[in-house]
């Protein structure tokens, strides 16, 4: 089969490679297509520290079952699934406690083992799930979509709230769709790149504000007592840090962007302190697919509008550049068999 390798840090290859086989609790997926997101640009750097090279990324992966395994009791070949990339002990501490992204054994199809960007992929059977008859290219934005709702299920906006999203990418836009379907009275984004405020404006948010040098002055004019919930959705640690600017007394402030595992960043502990300040991290996901099929299904998370390439795996390279480029929103591997 036809695969995208990274070969090392900052070198990727496209070769042919031997076709996965099922093992006895597995399934053998033919790939339909699989997101680019920022955690394959980590990968590429080789800033994922969990990484093992060479192997074939891509984690967020929707196909058709063409293989099972023996022991394979709730797959069937034709099914038409999406691939969760979080693999759990099911036994560990962290397990137990459903704490599965925490798992003492971790790994990620498409992060530590081989995933998506390749004609075939296998994943434990307990790892697919069923989409019946949804379009594949919405498909794949189940797991991008699953960690925007774990994410939300731990931070629990209050209703009525002003939130603040840095970033207008792919987890931005999406981000933005699931806070104000839910209990945002109102929706601020900035973003460097106008193109991409206008797509977050078509897609409801409230305002939107350019990166520039009089962002600060515009979100004060806005909200001059600051934002009650504050999300960062760039990676960008200086963004991070900036986020405690405009947070409001009693404020949620979220990372969820990922960061260079080695950045720090400043803060004042008095002012988290003295504002009553609640942080959250958010790490991955850990069993949101069901949650994410059925907001994909009910219309509540459109994306569509967010598809903006769909590149081949023998042109892997560019399509890394185009996704890094800041320039495209989701750029999709998609198989020759898949075109």
């Amino acid at each position: 089969m036809l695969a995208a390798f990274y070969e090392a840090p900052n070198r990727v290859d496209v070769r042919t490679t031997a076709r996965p086989v099922a093992d006895r609790a597995e399934v053998l997926v033919r790939v339909a297509a699989c997101g680019i997101c920022g955690t394959d640009q980590h990968i590429l750097h080789g800033g994922f520290k969990a990484t093992s090279y060479p192997f074939i990324g891509g984690h967020e992966t929707v196909g058709t079952v063409v293989e099972t395994g023996a022991n394979v009791e709730t797959v069937q070949i034709g099914d038409r699934v999406a691939i969760d990339p979080g693999v759990f002990c099911g036994f560990c501490f962290y397990c137990q406690r459903r704490q599965g992204n925490h798992c003492e054994r971790w790994s990620s199809i498409g992060v530590t083992k081989d995933g998506g960007f390749a004609e075939f992929v296998r994943a434990p059977q307990s790892n697919v799930y069923h989409i019946g008859d949804l379009d594949f290219e919405r498909a794949a934005f189940i797991e991008p979509i699953s960690c925007v709702v774990f994410a939300l299920q731990r931070m629990r906006i209050p209703v009525g709230v002003n939130a603040l999203i840095y970033g207008a990418g792919t987890m931005g836009q999406l981000m933005l769709s699931l806070v104000k379907s839910g209990n945002a009275a109102s929706v601020t984004i900035v973003d460097t790149k106008p193109t991409k405020l206008a797509v977050a404006k078509l897609r409801g948010a409230n305002e939107v504000v350019l990166a520039d040098g009089q962002t600060d002055d515009t979100l004060r004019d806005l909200s001059p007592t600051g934002f009650d919930v504050i999300i960062d959705c760039t990676g960008v640690p200086s963004v991070v840090e900036h986020m405690f600017v405009h947070a409001r007394f009693g404020a949620k402030l979220l990372f969820f962007g990922v960061n260079p595992q080695d950045a720090r960043i400043s803060l004042s502990p008095y002012d988290v302190y003295a504002k009553d300040l609640e942080i959250y991290g958010s790490f991955a996901l850990a069993f949101t697919f069901h949650e994410s099929i059925a907001l994909l299904r009910s219309g509540t998370v459109e994306v569509d509008s967010l598809v903006s390439d769909r590149l081949p795996i023998a042109r892997f390279g560019e399509a890394l550049s185009l996704a890094a480029s800041g320039e495209a929103m989701k750029v999709l591997i998609v198989p020759e068999h898949a075109m």
